[in-house]
């Protein structure tokens, strides 16, 4: 079976091509691709690659029962499996599912120092159990956050090479219109893109067969999976919280203001005490997080309200698939949402940042004067309002924030739509598949 190209092959063969490469930890949510990215990675570089799974094969959790010396782990590893061969810098020792063996995490320090073996480990939720491997393993090892397919990678799913992406990104750059032949086609794919979402399963079955069926059902079980894993891994005394959040995120996007609020899932109860359920599942790699700015200026870190937020699935795919079972063809014939296509459009842009680098979402709220953005980003110099629009109506937020005295950090802004390239003077627009390409935009801009 052809694998998908993904972004993280590049940085695995860069990782390789380091003599100073340490451990390597590759998190992210389930079924997001990362096992595969990694065994694809050892068969083409090693002579030898040894993948031991500590949810699937117990018996390697044991590995570690005497020390954390490199020699007593490789011999240890030959008991249980004596006809593996082991070969000194010819070998991938992959431990996959690591949050299950935090031992593990402490035996890097010795692989890292001692330097004969090259070691990847993974896991689905190791952010929730982060904390502990990250004080095992301290100085010692290399993180890769990974997610879903991005936009990019479903192009390059679609057979469209990396010069066509940089042709679109040459266009964004120089301000060039896209011709409408261009438009038509890339958002086209773009509204399938948001139907299937990046689940590499859900793409391949989509790419192989040349159409839709199927896919809704694969999506499906991906929800019914996250329940799962929150049955299974959180904590008795969390696990209800945790499952009035995730479920209804749905409903919760279907507002107008898209805030997250407790109190409609629980008389009576308290942010504060759902706080933990939040993080689980934003660790969990299932959300994404946007809080609201306390204030529109800059620094963004710490200047937000830890208690009010928005939060949106992590695939957008997957939140088509959360609603009703002719979700799917409404998006396509882009027909029957009404006021919940806004929240489609949000998801996916807050998706799309979030997978290009962006550590935290924020989004702005003030009640008078009154004033709304969807997202905040910022450049070398400046604080930059990014104003998603469902449909082309006004965008007097946007403009205040730019124009009003109060807002100095403020010099220009960003207006993702159904809209071609161009720059007003005070804002740039760009269609909203794009959206990928904005922090290196942002970054290599003529200033």
């Amino acid at each position: 079976m052809e694998l998908l190209e993904r972004k993280i092959d590049k940085f695995l063969n860069e990782w390789k091509q380091n003599p100073e490469r340490k451990p390597l930890i590759v998190k992210g949510a389930r079924q997001i691709g990362k096992t595969e990215s990694i065994r694809a990675f050892g068969r083409a570089n090693y002579e030898s690659v040894l993948e031991m799974n500590f949810v699937l094969q117990k018996k390697f959790r044991n590995l570690f029962n005497d020390g954390y010396e490199v020699d007593q782990i490789i011999k240890n590893i030959t008991v249980l499996e004596p006809s593996w061969k082991i070969i000194p810098n010819k070998t991938l020792l992959f431990f996959d599912e690591l949050q299950k063996c935090p031992d593990c995490a402490t035996s890097l320090k010795s692989f890292c120092q001692d330097r004969r073996f090259d070691v990847i480990c993974s896991g689905s939720l190791m952010g929730i159990y982060y904390e502990e491997i990250e004080s095992n393993a301290v100085g010692y090892k290399e993180d890769y956050d990974m997610f879903s397919m991005d936009f990019e990678e479903f192009l390059w799913a679609k057979g469209y090479s990396k010069e066509q992406v940089n042709d679109l990104y040459a266009h964004m750059l120089s301000l060039k219109p896209l011709s409408q032949l261009e438009m038509d086609t890339f958002m086209g794919i773009f509204r399938d893109y948001m139907t299937i979402g990046g689940m590499p399963e859900v793409v391949k079955k989509y790419i192989d067969n040349g159409h839709f069926g199927g896919t809704l059902k694969l999506q499906r079980q991906l929800l019914k999976d996250y329940e799962e894993d929150i049955t299974k891994y959180a904590k008795e005394t969390d696990k209800a919280k945790i499952m009035a959040v995730y479920s209804h995120i749905p409903t919760f996007l279907a507002k107008e203001n898209k805030k997250y609020q407790i109190t409609k899932i629980a008389r009576g109860a308290r942010n504060r005490e759902y706080i933990g359920a939040v993080d689980w599942l934003k660790e969990a790699g299932v959300i994404n997080v946007c809080y609201c700015l306390s204030n529109a200026e800059l620094p963004l870190k710490g200047n937000y309200d830890a208690d009010c937020y928005k939060i949106y699935y992590h695939d957008t795919g997957l939140l088509i698939a959360s609603l009703d079972e002719e979700a799917q063809d409404d998006l396509r014939t882009n027909k029957n949402f009404g006021t919940y296509k806004g929240a489609i459009y949000e998801n996916v842009v807050g998706e799309m940042l979030r997978k290009s680098g962006y550590e935290q979402l924020y989004y702005y709220k003030h009640d008078s004067p009154a004033l709304e953005m969807d997202f905040f980003v910022r450049d070398a110099h400046s604080l930059i309002p990014v104003e998603v629009k469902a449909k082309d109506g006004a965008t007097a937020s946007l403009n205040n924030l730019i124009k009003w005295s109060s807002y100095p950090d403020v010099k220009y802004g960003i207006k993702f739509g159904y809209k071609n390239i161009g720059w007003n003077g005070s804002f740039y627009t760009f269609p909203y598949f794009l959206a990928f390409l904005l922090k290196r935009f942002l970054k290599e801009r003529q200033t």
